[in-house]
């Protein structure tokens, strides 16, 4: 045991803390399902005056200690001035908990987005979005074991900081616009920068490990297919640091009901890739005002032989809908939407 380098078994600890930090953000499959956490600027696309949205994810329970994930966004939008133009305000909660250390992270994050109107003949509306806020991260002491332990000294390694927090924030613009005379058919294009503050994200307090910056492309489509039916494509690309990822996918959806324009069911179902990672199957249930959706990651990369192919499991739960209010966007003729 003395052959341990000093610091060993604890510096491996921190090597899964520090590329955390310097790497990639932790993921969502279902990414559509957390707008804010995409983009602020794709807050308040949607075709409600408020929109509330939960996702839980929980992943690698075949190798560690599972990592669980969870995200809560809501988002209330209201027009302002004398044009066709909207303000949405919302907020983004996020907790994570990964591996045997508990290394926990929670994100406290309000977003502002102004939707511009750059038509008077149809929706087009280009956004500009603001999130900021608090963030935590913190780990338990007691579940790391150190050198001076094998040594037999006890415990006596100089780290005794267990939790440190800081301000982040992130910016955004997205272009929205509707597609011929279906509502239903949209483009949404958006670019974000995470980040942008660099935040130092060390238990050592280390100017130099800092959070990356992040940017992320995104793109969603959606087209009628016939009058129950349609495609939604989504998809993003996101580089941090040295490393890239990209998940694309759709989702082919049908509306179940007498009435084609108000549907009592919608049921969609897809699949999306993440590159060189896993392969994603979806099925989603829209009831209105609620819509519920399953997804598991099915893992193709380089780590399937360890995992057995398994993933991550999500569940979403959104919920959409209009405020009695003489200026609701129920019967707007110019409305940013999704």
């Amino acid at each position: 045991m003395k052959k341990l380098y000093p610091r060993f078994v604890f510096a491996l600890a921190s090597c899964a803390v520090y590329a955390s930090g310097n790497s990639q953000d932790i993921h969502f499959s279902q990414f559509f399902e957390a707008p804010l956490y995409r983009n602020p600027a794709l807050a308040g696309i949607v075709n409600a005056d408020v929109r509330v949205q939960a996702v839980y994810r929980t992943q690698w329970n075949s190798i560690v200690n599972a990592y669980k994930t969870g995200s809560l966004n809501a988002e209330y939008k209201t027009p302002v001035g004398r044009a066709d133009d909207y303000l949405t305000l919302g907020m983004q909660l996020f907790y994570d908990r990964a591996g045997t250390t508990d290394f926990t992270s929670t994100h406290v994050m309000p977003a502002l987005n102004f939707h511009k109107s750059i038509s008077s003949e149809r929706n087009m509306y280009l956004s500009a979005g603001f999130m900021a806020g608090f963030v935590q991260r913190r780990l338990d002491r007691s579940k790391i074991t150190t050198n001076t332990q094998y040594d037999g000294m006890g415990d006596g390694e100089s780290f005794n900081k267990t939790s440190y927090s800081y301000i982040d924030g992130s910016a955004g613009v997205s272009f929205n616009m509707g597609l011929g005379e279906d509502p239903a058919s949209n483009l949404v294009l958006g670019i974000a920068y995470h980040h942008f503050n660099r935040p130092r994200n060390s238990f050592y307090e280390s100017a130099r490990i800092q959070l990356q910056p992040k940017w992320v492309y995104s793109a969603d489509l959606r087209f009628g297919v016939t009058e129950t039916s349609y495609v939604t494509i989504r998809a993003d690309h996101s580089q941090q640091g040295s490393l890239r990822e990209t998940i694309a996918g759709a989702m082919y959806g049908i509306n179940i009901g007498p009435d084609p324009e108000d549907p009592d069911y919608a049921i969609h179902a897809g699949g999306f890739l993440r590159f060189n990672d896993s392969f994603i199957p979806v099925i989603k249930l829209d009831y209105h005002p609620y819509s519920v959706a399953f997804s598991y990651d099915v893992n193709i990369s380089k780590l399937r032989t360890s995992s057995y192919g398994r993933g991550g499991f999500e569940i979403s739960l959104t919920y959409i809908g209009f405020l009695s209010r003489y200026n609701s966007t129920l019967n707007a003729l110019r409305c940013p939407r999704f």
